[in-house]
């Protein structure tokens, strides 16, 4: 019984999300302290919305980088506080924007917030959020990790567009899925570490190293997140899975890296193709209806060669 106890607190030891909540645990007491302070407002529905999806859960990777970053460098500032929660509150409208543009309905294990108070209002929270992300890291008054969120704002938003113009395009390619990945996860992952690494005191080095190290983990997290979501379900996810064919693209590019992570066989490759495009009503040649979703014909019942492959 004590060597089992022992194993089972080894492998605890071992695992690298274990050590990075551990190793940042003051620090993001700290971060989330400021994000319940920063989600005040006299309007209450702001902050109803925004609790009701920041205090559902998350994993709180994202700032606990920026933290762990400021920490590698040993001269935290305190700088770092902010910037987390900045990011933290980044991602956070990302996810109100997303379930409107994407019409999810569960979002952390429970309903959406657009499922509650609706598309409106999630899309004005998110808003706000970013407004607060901003005004935040205005306060620190360092223009430069202002610039790295700025651009990383940008580029996400180019990302959503870029994603919602390859939606269901056959003909997109696994550059494209590449780039929706590195625009849509691994940019906020890479501004994430680099401003920790700034309020660590890094120099220019440093901060070229712990944005390389950002990115590449953003990619690696996105691509883990779309093979769950292709293999998992929604209850086991808290989130709408792929198999939704309203949210998720079924170009031969995005097959390729995700039946590459899975580790299938071309015939299996084929059978996902083929779930993904009979269930999404995807054309040969790609196009996608863009007329409103009102005037469109109620899918037919899914065929059992529309059924997702396991």
């Amino acid at each position: 019984m004590a060597s089992s106890a022992a194993a089972t607190k080894a492998a605890t030891e071992s695992n690298a999300v274990d050590r990075l909540v551990s190793s940042t645990r003051e620090g993001m007491d700290r971060v989330n302290a400021l994000i319940l302070e920063r989600l005040r407002s006299h309007v209450e529905l702001v902050p109803e919305v925004a609790r009701y999806l920041i205090e559902a859960g998350g994993k709180r990777l994202r700032p606990m980088l920026t933290i762990a970053a400021s920490e590698l460098f040993g001269r935290p500032d305190g700088d770092e506080v902010v910037f987390a929660a900045s990011v933290e509150f980044m991602h956070n409208a990302t996810l109100l924007h997303d379930d409107v543009v994407d019409e999810s309905t569960m979002r952390r294990g429970r309903a959406a917030a657009r499922m509650v108070w609706g598309n409106q209002a999630s899309v004005l929270v998110g808003d706000f959020l970013l407004g607060q992300a901003f005004m935040m890291m205005v306060e620190t008054g360092s223009i430069e990790a202002l610039k790295v969120i700025s651009r990383a704002a940008t580029v996400i938003a180019e990302g959503e567009v870029l994603q919602l113009s390859k939606t269901r395009d056959l003909a997109a390619t696994r550059a494209d899925y590449d780039d929706v990945i590195r625009a849509k996860t691994a940019t906020l992952f890479e501004a994430a570490t680099e401003v920790g690494a700034m309020a660590g005191g890094a120099d220019a080095a440093g901060r070229r190293a712990l944005r390389d190290y950002g990115r590449e983990l953003g990619y690696a997290f996105q691509l883990v997140d779309d093979v769950l979501d292709y293999r998992g379900e929604s209850g086991t996810l808290g989130k709408n899975a792929a198999g939704d064919p309203r949210s998720r693209a079924a170009s031969p590019g995005e097959r390729e890296a995700i039946v590459s992570a899975l580790g299938k066989t071309d015939a299996a490759a084929s059978d996902l193709a083929r779930y993904w495009r009979c269930s999404s009503g995807t054309t040969r040649s790609g196009a996608r209806s863009m007329r409103p979703a009102s005037t469109r014909a109620a899918p037919a019942r899914r065929s059992r060669a529309c059924r997702r492959p396991r």
